[in-house]
């Protein structure tokens, strides 16, 4: 699913002769263009869809939305991990971490395949 998330400007800049920037949708940062609403300023929150900025939202909407996303899981779904997502839809614990300071549980054995020998 794709949704139009609020999302809060943290810095502008210019890629490519493009204006991009940096949006934090509650934790999670994306590059985002501009071109769209090219007087968004920074501290500013705006609805994003697929990496474009769409529409100047209000600070208080945008918490509430980003609030009742993440309730409902949402923000997870849509920012979230793909392979992490899929692991966890077969019932299976992610056994990856970001975090480098934790080590992940011991791998798996692979084995090749053993062929019985007859004497």
């Amino acid at each position: 699913m794709c949704l139009a998330v609020p999302g809060r400007v943290l810095d502008i800049g210019e890629k490519d002769g493009t204006r991009m920037a940096t949006v934090d949708f509650g934790g999670v940062q994306k590059e985002v263009c501009l071109e769209y609403l090219p007087d968004l300023q920074v501290g500013e929150y705006a609805i994003v869809h697929v990496g474009f900025a769409l529409q100047r939202l209000d600070e208080e909407s945008a918490k509430q939305t980003l609030e009742l996303f993440a309730q409902l899981g949402m923000l997870q779904e849509e920012f979230g991990d793909p392979w992490e997502q899929a692991a966890a839809a077969g019932g299976e614990p992610w056994p990856f971490t970001d975090d480098p300071g934790s080590a992940p549980g011991p791998a798996p054995a692979l084995a090749a395949p053993q062929e019985e020998v007859q004497p």
